[in-house]
């Protein structure tokens, strides 16, 4: 008969005894429930048994097979039961499921789950078959389920299972959230194409490792933007586990994603408040290291590039620098120059920027204008076309503009005590974020302790300017050539400060073809040392007409000097004659001058004094003879005095470049300058040469 054929499958050793000797590993749902299946002919009695059947219910298929299995299987109590039941699926073909308690080979009674159905085969014979299990590991098997599809649906964290080819099968309800896309459209897709993530072959490669080694990879961490929200970034938390079957045979994989954005971006604004501070802390530092306001302006545009913004420039008002204070219009134009204009990497947003030094008209209607007229930050956080010609300086500037990718625009004013004295304009052409409120916060610091530096650097040099000017007005105007003297000379401020000291010499025309020459150092810078010294030429003038000796000088500008608010003075005082080519010098605590006599330099060693100003001091006049052709050098001190080298070292230099005694004096003093002076000499520097004719 048709279902006939396997009995011998179940009872010659193939099946359930070899299986029982050494069973494989379960491969599958049904060999974990190890669901047997049992076949009886219309009198009920066993005519298939499987090798499951066997491990249910105790007996061998020798020991089943032609059996009866009510009286085998059941119970006496319920056997009308079960022959009611068994009656109705063969007669009726309905089916029947329940659990129901069979007895056991060791005597004993078990809760088995049935399925039962009737069969016919090719002969039209009738046949009952069920299909059984143990009911308690069902009962647990179905709890675990359940479990399971709880979890999965009810858990706030993302689960997908992916076969082998990394194709959706399964997502959960939080993952749909996540992602945005409903759950059948995940089926079968990539996980590529519902997770678009900058790092996706990252991720994929990761999930390929753990199908091969079988080794999960836990909370790897990604940042993206999904369907859900396409304007913002989001980060997760990825972990990947490889699927096996009970048989250790690889199903696919199974990915947990757990939102972390707002870890992420906490994490992110607290770098954020870090690099802040960072720019904060370089911009005291590297801002406002000197009173130039076009250094401190540069200065500022570097620290802002490219932490704030790809291409800055720093604008000032004419009037701001030319210290005028003028009524803010409400539309007008303004009068720009340019200072400074920096970008983190070469574009041609510098072309449509106004190079520095320049100056430039902005009318009312743009955006720098608005920004000092109102003294209050312009941003656009996204430039578009319209946006374009209030931020460039023409048209051409903004088709540049839009060429660098300029997509985002913030302009801070530049402020110092209450007044505006321009703008620092910012611009982002690589950075893909727009500049927001923190950026204004930010850009706001930086500008506003930029602007106290730039006002202070604009007044300084107002106030050196002043100073200058009064200074090289009192330095004497005289003609190159005297009776018997060749003369040249130079007046150099610091170059490091920029300061303006009282340093002075003078050169004034004696009786008989004599000339004085003077060289002098008021201790002290600015305005009020500028002033002294003038008071002081004044007075060498008036004792130099007087025809008195050297000493005799210097004596009287002593008690002049002691007179002034504490002010210390050193000067060299000498005569020279041309006709006896005699040189009487006298020296107020003041450099040793500088003799090159037959093509060889010394120091002159004139009798040691105090400076001026120190009081009830003698001092001493010196005769030396000039020959033809010989050089004396009159210099300050900001010549030779370092604050790196001993004197006597830079001494010996000085009369290092004398070698030539007969180069022309103009280029001996250009010499003299170039080679002993230093970018960091904080003092200012007189200079007087003569040669003997």
């Amino acid at each position: 008969m048709g279902v006939g054929a396997p009995r011998s499958g179940g009872a010659d050793g193939s099946g359930g005894k070899e299986y029982g000797a050494g069973k494989p590993r379960p491969t599958g749902l049904l060999d974990v429930l190890s669901v047997a299946a049992v076949a009886l002919d219309t009198q009920g009695r066993i005519v298939f048994w499987t090798p499951q059947a066997e491990d249910l219910f105790g007996y061998t298929a020798d020991e089943a097979l032609r059996k009866n299995a009510a009286r085998l299987l059941v119970d006496p109590v319920n056997l009308k039961t079960v022959v009611g039941l068994f009656t109705d699926v063969l007669e009726t073909g309905r089916s029947w499921a329940g659990a129901f308690p069979v007895r056991h080979k060791d005597g004993s009674s078990r809760l088995t789950e049935f399925r039962t159905m009737r069969l016919l085969d090719d002969l039209g014979d009738v046949y009952a078959l069920g299909i059984a299990a143990d009911h308690t590991l069902l009962q647990r098997v179905e709890t675990d389920l359940a479990l399971c599809e709880r979890l999965i649906n009810q858990s706030p964290i993302g689960l997908a299972l992916l076969d082998p080819d990394l194709r959706y099968l399964l997502v959960n309800p939080a993952l749909e959230r996540i992602d945005g896309v409903p759950a059948e459209e995940h089926i079968g897709r990539h996980l590529r194409e519902t997770l678009p993530l900058p790092d996706i072959d990252t991720v994929e490669s990761a999930l390929r490792q753990v199908l091969t080694t079988g080794t999960p990879l836990l909370d790897q961490y990604h940042v993206g933007r999904t369907p859900a929200d396409p304007e913002h970034d989001h980060a997760w938390s990825l972990s990947f586990y490889r699927l096996e079957d009970p048989g250790g045979r690889t199903l696919g994989a199974a990915t947990s994603v757990v939102d972390v954005t707002e870890r992420h971006r906490a994490a992110a604004e607290a770098d954020r408040a870090r690099r802040r501070l960072a720019l904060i802390a370089d911009a005291s530092a590297r801002v406002g290291t000197s009173l130039e306001v076009e250094r401190t302006a540069h200065e500022l545009a570097e620290v802002a590039t490219p932490v704030l913004a790809d291409v800055v420039a720093v604008d000032v008002l004419d009037a701001a620098l030319a210290l005028r204070r003028s009524r803010r219009p409400d539309n007008g134009p303004e009068l720009f120059r340019a200072l400074a204009l920096t970008a983190d990497q070469p574009t041609v947003a510098l072309r449509a920027a106004d190079p520095p030094g320049g100056l430039a008209t902005y009318e009312g209607d743009r955006l720098v204008t608005l920004c000092v007229h109102t003294a209050r930050p312009v941003l656009v956080p996204r430039v578009g076309a319209h946006d374009l010609p209030r931020i460039a300086r023409d048209a051409e500037g903004g088709e540049l503009l839009a060429l660098a990718g300029v997509h985002s625009y913030l302009a801070v004013p530049l402020i110092a005590h209450g007044e505006v004295l321009g703008v620092l304009d910012l611009k982002r052409t690589r950075n893909p974020l727009p500049f927001d409120e923190d950026d204004v916060v930010l850009a706001a610091e930086l500008a506003g302790r930029a602007a106290v530096a730039i006002d202070n650097a604009r007044w300084f040099q107002s106030v050196r300017n002043t100073a200058l000017t009064l200074q090289r007005s009192l330095l004497p105007d005289h003609p190159p050539h005297h009776t018997g003297l060749e003369l040249a000379s130079r007046y150099q401020p610091a170059q490091a400060t920029s300061e303006v000291g009282g340093d002075w010499y003078d050169v004034i025309p004696l009786s008989g073809d004599r000339t004085a020459l003077v060289v002098g150092d008021v201790m002290g810078n600015g305005i009020d040392a500028a002033a002294t010294m003038g008071r002081l030429r004044t007075a060498t003038c008036a004792y130099a007409d007087l025809e008195l000796p050297p000493a005799a000088v210097l004596q009287h500008l002593d008690k002049i000097t002691c007179d002034l608010e504490h002010y210390i003075v050193t000067c060299l005082y000498a005569v020279y004659d041309p006709h006896t080519r005699r040189c009487e010098m006298a020296n107020a605590g003041h450099m040793p001058p500088a003799l090159v006599h037959a093509g060889t330099p010394v120091l002159l060693e004139l009798p040691p004094a105090a400076p001026l100003g120190v009081g009830g001091v003698p001092f001493e006049t010196r005769s030396v003879a000039l020959a033809e052709g010989d050089l004396l050098v009159l210099y300050t001190d900001g010549l030779v005095e370092t604050r790196l080298h001993p004197i006597d070292d830079r001494l010996e230099a000085l009369l290092g470049f004398l070698d030539e005694p007969h180069r022309p004096l103009e280029e001996t003093c250009d010499l003299l300058l170039h080679g002993l002076r230093h970018p960091d000499d904080h003092d200012d520097v007189a200079l007087l040469v003569a040669r003997a004719l």
